[in-house]
């Protein structure tokens, strides 16, 4: 028997699948901080493999980006110091707990292009206040994301160019080979901490040069072999 629910609610958010008509139910964001050595470096911190950390976002802050189209991207509230930070995504399509790095890819579905749009200025006053980060992490539609390219079209992608373009200035460019911690220990790792399941996404990390965009800017977001999104904030 099914208990009906007292308030209406939002349908859970979903990623198109490319090349189909099925789309990729979504579970929890996971995200990796300070994943590649040189951003590492520019803010602040140590970029040695020293055990990495993970942070979220709430699902509902996925902002879909069809490929070879600008959408409008809500500049938030509460801020005036609003990042880029360019990532590719990994989405499972199964989880489980304490896995194997050398059996962590079997899990995956796929990948995509995405952003951590993130309000800077948010986000430090909650590191010098020793403060939780989702104010300026988990804003609305701060996880804008393209569409999921399977495993069976892609492979699994550990090379080729990522990189972040604002009204068509390069800002982040970087390679995927860069990143400190690779996919399958990030998932192994993050596995340990939560039991991962199917519809769980992981932003794997942003290279060097994040930075400010304003209204009015396009941002053009691409990784070799996923393709691109832009976005036009409004």
């Amino acid at each position: 028997m099914t208990i009906p629910y007292a308030i209406d609610i939002e349908p859970r958010a979903t990623i198109p699948v490319a090349g189909g008509s099925t789309v990729f139910p979504v579970r929890r964001i996971y995200c990796i901080g300070r994943n590649y050595a040189a951003h590492a470096r520019e803010m602040g911190g140590d970029p040695t493999r020293e055990a990495p950390f993970f942070f979220q976002k709430a699902a509902d802050a996925i902002q879909f980006c069809p490929e070879n189209e600008t959408v409008q991207h809500p500049y938030p509230t509460m801020t005036s110091n609003y990042h880029h930070e360019v990532e590719m995504v990994v989405a499972l399509k199964s989880g489980g707990r304490n896995i194997e790095a050398k059996d962590a890819l079997t899990h995956v579905f796929g990948y995509a292009v995405g952003l951590d749009m993130t309000r800077r200025d948010l986000q430090d006053e909650a590191k010098a206040a020793k403060r939780p980060w989702e104010a300026g992490k988990s804003a609305d539609h701060s996880a804008p994301i393209g569409p999921l390219h399977p495993v069976s079209s892609v492979g699994h992608p550990s090379r080729g160019k990522i990189s972040v373009s604002v009204d068509s200035e390069p800002r982040q460019s970087s390679d995927l080979s860069d990143m400190i911690w690779s996919v399958p220990e990030q998932i192994s790792i993050l596995s340990r901490y939560f039991e991962l399941k199917a519809g769980d996404i992981i932003f794997t990390g942003t290279p060097e040069g994040v930075g400010k965009v304003e209204r009015g800017q396009t941002m053009r977001a691409y990784i070799e072999g996923l393709g691109a999104i832009s976005l036009a904030v409004v």
